[in-house]
């Protein structure tokens, strides 16, 4: 299709419609620009046909246009704007108190007056009702940045400024200092280098679609990500081999050890240990990561489900997931025999592929799909539920998971989860 000529023809049918000879007031060129841009032509010749300088005004036009939903929502048929643009006496005389030559498209004018009702947004620029929506072939982004909480380091002269230079939306502030979010339009050229400056400073981003961001789902790993430990090198630590575990433990999350075997042979390292001393662990070791409660509790205050699901082991989950607030917990069973730990753990052992399955099937178990879900861990085990979730963060993890994770937190703590959502922390709800 020459889009050209046929876009060209389309818009002079609004300009004859609207009664006007040509387009010369700044709305209306904001409604050239973004009916070009959303219909698949490219800047150079939405330029040249429009009479702009150069490219780059061409897209901030379109950046500031796209910010007046009356103005793109009369780009398309939806209900909100069924009128049509007919050179009605009614028409002309609005503009003409308004001292307004722009054209009212697709029913809305320029400040919102309704125009007399008649055909859709496509029939009026004569385009083909079989083409899709190009809302959906030009979705819009959303932009977070986070801070760690203690630092509130995050300036209003960094947001407002990287919103500018990315030709993007008003910012809003979730958290003053902590945590802020603006939209843009396209997804930037140098996101790589901007997160990489922002990592010197101590600031996270993630750059997600606009829409469906807020989750019904929690899936959350436990150690090192729910909690500050890893559980099974606590354990080693107080039978004596603490070194040695700590160690596979390392190379077992940064995907350099099979997890399975790797898991198998630091369990039966704890052979002999007494089994109460799980207790003491838990009484005198394991801390909870900051905004872990805040987390769990604001998700499923507004719906959301919440599952712990580790390679760890059930008599650490079930304490964390209660102190938490989850609605249920998966992990591998140590086994036991009068009170002393055997060195063995129940088969099959819950690693990789056990959590990409939980999430499948917590999520057909609610009625919904791993779309709809957040999840967050730090280890090689994680990447797979990480991969097929909604949202997959990798939270302070080692460096194989952060290589391949789409969005990395370094600095923030769970509340990050959050931010990440949309929710402001005045949305927060304590655990």
């Amino acid at each position: 299709m020459n889009w050209s000529s046929t876009i060209r023809g389309a818009w002079n049918n609004v300009c004859k419609r609207a009664g006007i000879q040509r387009l010369t007031l700044h709305c209306s060129r904001h409604g050239f620009a973004t009916s070009m841009l959303h219909m698949g032509m490219d800047v150079k010749t939405v330029a040249e046909m429009g009479g702009w300088k150069n490219a780059a005004t061409v897209l901030r036009t379109y950046a500031h246009a796209v910010k007046d939903k009356t103005i793109t929502d009369a780009l398309f048929d939806t209900p909100a704007t069924r009128g049509a643009i007919n050179g009605s006496a009614t028409v002309r005389t609005e503009r003409k108190k308004r001292n307004d030559c722009s054209p009212s498209l697709g029913g809305v004018s320029r400040r919102g007056h309704t125009t007399a009702a008649g055909t859709g947004a496509r029939e009026i620029f004569g385009l083909d009702p079989g083409l899709a929506d190009p809302r959906k072939e030009q979705p819009m982004f959303t932009v977070s940045l986070i801070t760690a909480p203690a630092n509130a380091n995050l300036e209003s002269a960094l947001l407002d400024g990287l919103s500018r230079s990315w030709d993007g939306g008003t910012p809003r502030w979730l958290n003053p200092g902590i945590a802020g979010e603006f939209d843009i339009g396209t997804m930037p050229t140098d996101v790589d280098q901007v997160w990489s400056d922002l990592q010197t400073i101590g600031i996270d981003m993630a750059i997600q679609p606009g829409t469906g961001r807020r989750k019904s789902i929690l899936l959350a790993d436990m150690d090192s990500t729910m909690i500050g430990q890893e559980c099974v090198d606590e354990l080693a630590d107080m039978a004596g081999v603490g070194p040695r575990v700590a160690a596979i433990t390392a190379r077992a999350m940064n995907g350099e050890l099979n997890f399975h075997e790797a898991l198998v042979e630091r369990v039966g390292l704890l052979a002999g240990l007494r089994e109460s001393v799980v207790a003491e662990v838990l009484d005198r070791r394991i801390t909870l990561t900051p905004g872990g409660r805040e987390l769990v509790a604001t998700m499923r205050a507004n719906g959301g489900h919440a599952a712990l699901v580790s390679g760890g082991f059930t008599a650490f989950t079930g304490a964390v997931a209660e102190r938490l607030g989850f609605d249920t917990h998966r992990a591998n069973t140590l086994l036991s025999e009068a009170g002393v730990l055997t060195g063995h753990v129940a088969l099959p052992v819950l690693g990789r592929e056990a959590k990409v399955e939980a999430l499948r099937e917590i999520a057909a178990g609610l009625g919904r799909t791993p779309e709809d879900a957040i999840a967050v861990g730090d280890g090689a085990n994680d990447l797979g539920m990480l991969q097929l979730a909604g949202t997959g963060v990798a939270l302070h993890a080692k460096p194989v998971v952060a290589a391949q994770a789409k969005i990395r937190i370094n600095h923030g703590d769970l509340s990050a989860l959050l931010y990440l959502q949309g929710y402001r922390a005045a949305e927060f709800v304590g655990g």
